[in-house]
């Protein structure tokens, strides 16, 4: 055999392990919405979201198993004005916070799936992963967007505020589908359950006013206690339900660009 008709077999070979094989880096980038959920908004309205996206690197370690990273942004936010609790009404709270987030998780196609294949182009799949996020919970006192963790809104002293880096777990499920060989589209929905209660300042109970007005100030007692009923804010009385932590969730559109090598089976490769 000479070597015109080696080259023409081993990319026959080439060609035909691409439609069973998939390996290889895709990179890209989504936008979409966020959804916070917690003491704030403890019936999951999804009726207000905010504003998300970020960028993504895959790696796929055959067709059915890949491994994803993401660093994302979302901007959440609720307000017991919404509510239609009639205690969350009169408690009167309300935040928002930026979220710049890190997640890495393992996917798994429910089918096959492999870039450029006539059959394998699209599957559902799910995933699962944690994720470390950075917030900074923010209400509104006169006209002013103030930071609340520094304020120790439910009496934490001096020092021993919540961080506001945290980390969680990461379950969610997509549907991937190619534009072609080397691009293709992904909707996903993912959901974080956090390590932290504090997502929207609010979790246990409300402090003692005088004590907390003499260690953080007027702000403070302020933004702590905004009910609009006389003895909702008494100190030791409920203020969040410190039993179940917040979550958030993103839903978004992705696309992704396949940076994939063909590699030829070893009986193919000339020796």
């Amino acid at each position: 055999m000479n070597i015109q008709k080696i080259i023409l077999v081993v990319g026959f070979a080439c060609i035909s392990f691409l439609a069973q094989g998939q390996k290889g880096w895709e990179l890209g980038g989504w936008l979409g919405i966020s959804n916070y959920f917690g003491d704030l908004n403890s019936s999951f309205n999804v009726t207000d979201p905010g504003p998300a996206g970020g960028l993504l690197v895959r790696r796929n370690f055959n067709n059915r198993v890949s491994w994803k990273a993401g660093f994302n942004y979302g901007f959440v936010y609720a307000d017991d004005a919404n509510s239609n609790n009639n205690f969350e009404k009169n408690r009167n709270l309300s935040f928002r916070s930026n979220i710049f987030d890190l997640t890495a998780a393992m996917e798994f196609n429910f089918f096959p799936y492999t870039h450029g294949s006539r059959d394998e182009y699209s599957t559902p799949y799910f995933l699962g992963g944690f994720n470390i996020f950075r917030f900074d919970p923010q209400a509104e006192l006169n006209g002013t967007w103030v930071g609340l963790q520094s304020l120790g809104t439910e009496g934490q002293a001096v020092g021993e505020e919540y961080s506001r880096i945290s980390l969680g777990i990461v379950v969610g499920a997509g549907y991937k589908i190619d534009i072609n060989e080397l691009w293709s589209i992904n909707v996903e929905l993912s959901v974080r359950k956090l390590f932290t209660d504090h997502l929207d300042d609010v979790s246990t109970i409300y402090p003692n006013k005088a004590n907390l007005l003499s260690l953080r100030g007027q702000d403070a007692v302020d933004l702590s206690d905004r009910s609009l009923v006389p003895g909702i804010g008494d100190q030791n009385r409920q203020r969040g339900d410190s039993s179940d932590t917040d979550s958030y969730s993103f839903f978004g559109i992705s696309i992704m660009r396949y940076f994939g090598r063909l590699e030829c089976p070893e009986i193919s490769k000339i020796r």
